[in-house]
């Protein structure tokens, strides 16, 4: 349950402004979590390319993007991403909270919202992956119902340097991958 004055909405074409301002006034906060971002990364027009980018992406059913509102301030993000259907039904999340909001239980709103999207797209499976001293948002997963089950070493480049993910995943039901039930074989009723 989101705090009075937040709300969570797809990501828009026109979130580019607000987006460019949240990334420059949260620079420092996620330095430490994301890759090194070139100077361009915080404009105005590298936003909008990246929100074309991501909205090209649902198009194609392989990444949902939620923004958590302030009023008219971006406060975080959660994607549902690397949508993989088939057999597997799975994907990966990713999301962050702005410095000024953390510890108000939002991520974990984010993270139960994106599984609640994720059900409903007839995913089985989220994964998420966060740095080894990243402890807050490891319990925010394991507050949102994901299970650690490993380690990968030298996972992602983050902050300049291949490092080490613990990893997590949340089982989300078990029906068929989006499979009409078999034939009743003949001479059954």
């Amino acid at each position: 349950m989101l705090p009075e004055g937040y709300e969570i909405r797809p990501l828009k074409t026109t979130d580019a402004e607000a987006f460019a301002a949240a990334y420059r006034d949260n620079r420092e906060h996620l330095a430490p979590w994301d890759p090194v971002r070139p100077e361009s990364f915080f404009t105005v027009e590298a936003q909008a390319a990246e929100i074309d980018k991501q909205l090209a992406d649902l198009e194609r059913g392989k990444r949902h993007t939620y923004v958590l509102w302030h009023g008219d301030v971006v406060a975080g993000r959660i994607a549902i991403d690397n949508i993989v259907r088939g057999v597997l039904q799975s994907a990966t999340i990713g999301y962050w909270v702005a410095h000024d909001h953390t510890r108000r239980g939002l991520g974990t709103a984010l993270v139960e919202h994106a599984a609640t999207e994720a059900r409903g797209l007839g995913l089985h499976r989220l994964e998420a992956g966060t740095r080894l001293p990243n402890e807050p948002s490891q319990a925010v997963l394991r507050k949102a119902g994901f299970q650690q089950y490993g380690v990968a070493e030298r996972f992602l480049f983050i902050a300049g340097e291949w490092t080490d993910h613990v990893l997590f995943q949340r089982i989300l039901h078990d029906d068929p991958p989006g499979n009409p039930p078999p034939p009743a074989s003949v001479g059954e009723a």
